[in-house]
């Protein structure tokens, strides 16, 4: 049974048990967010002993050498000193507006005090202004646009994502850090066709990623499905109808599952509706976004119908609820 020493402190782990649940259940809470492995808020040093490989994954190579590591996916091999990393400097942020953009939906734009580097697609971790609980949100901005926009999803009982949507004010301060994730467009092959497949605020890393294209000159076609359960659940139509009509190389398809779907746009279950309209994604570059059970089955989906798994981009959205 290893045992995890932090702070001066030994608490043993139990078998199959990743150091974040042993730290939590013996009382100790340290930064965390989705709990997957994804947005790297819980990133963690070795101090003594060397955390197992598996627990580094999606760190940089600089960093996996000096024996960082992820602790909600680290299941310990031997004992482990550890402390916490400060390799993602937290800056602040203020909020400068606020709007609903349909009934479960916010759009926050943050104000920084500094320009942060980042790329559109990619998503930044966000501490709640009293009780420091942090989560992960894509950015629908670029870099140019000279704010952050974040599309911000009411979930039940979401500690964050409630404060967005109840009390969050306009020049409320908060604290940031990232950018993280590699869900971004690159201008590799500005002759390759692009689908971007989002559900829900899926939206907001392709919204990002589409204008980024465009801005860097992108000649291929560009097919984005934004789908929601109905029609209430969809947003930006116009404004994505409007950016279809300045370039004709962009076709937007809204999707519902459930009723009549908007002009232009495709009635049923998502999977069917893009095996129907693409077939053949052989050669295309695939960005996929949303709930993380229906993003793998697209992923899965998108790979039978000839994409290369090298070319199929996925930012799953991982709720984690605990108060």
């Amino acid at each position: 049974m290893p045992v995890i020493t932090f702070e001066g402190k030994e608490y043993h782990c139990k078998e199959g048990e990743t150091v974040l649940e042993s730290l939590t259940r013996h009382g100790v809470l340290i930064p965390s967010a989705c709990h997957s492995g994804v947005c790297q808020t819980c990133i963690t040093k070795a101090v003594k002993g060397t955390p197992p490989v598996e627990s580094q994954k999606g760190l940089k190579d600089t960093l996996a050498d000096q024996n960082y590591f992820l602790a909600c996916i680290c299941k310990p091999e031997e004992d482990l000193e550890l402390a916490l990393a400060d390799v993602s400097k937290a800056i602040e942020a203020t909020i400068t507006e606020k709007t609903l953009l349909n009934e479960s939906v916010v759009r926050i734009r943050l104000q920084t005090e500094q320009p942060l580097d980042y790329i559109a697609g990619q998503f930044i971790n966000v501490k709640h202004p009293e009780t420091g609980v942090t989560r992960s949100y894509s950015l629908a901005s670029l870099p140019r646009d000279g704010f952050l926009e974040l599309h911000v999803k009411r979930v039940p009982d979401g500690h964050v994502s409630g404060y967005f949507h109840d009390d969050a004010a306009l020049g409320d301060k908060l604290s940031i850090m990232g950018p993280v994730g590699d869900c971004f467009y690159t201008d590799r092959d500005l002759d390759q066709p692009l689908l971007l497949v989002g559900v829900g605020t899926g939206l907001a890393p392709l919204h990002g990623i589409l204008r980024d294209a465009l801005v860097r000159g992108h000649r291929g076609e560009i097919h984005l499905f934004h789908a929601s359960l109905a029609t209430q659940g969809l947003y930006y139509t116009d404004e994505l109808s409007a950016l279809a009509a300045k370039n004709e190389q962009v076709h937007y398809i809204p999707c519902v599952l459930h009723g009549d779907a908007p002009h232009g746009g495709e009635q049923g279950d998502l999977q069917q509706v893009l095996k129907k309209s693409k077939p053949d994604l052989k050669g295309w570059r695939v960005y996929v976004c949303g709930d993380p059970a229906i993003v793998n089955g697209l992923k899965q989906a998108c790979f039978m119908s000839g994409a290369n798994m090298t070319d199929i981009y996925s930012d799953p959205f991982v709720f984690d609820v605990t108060p």
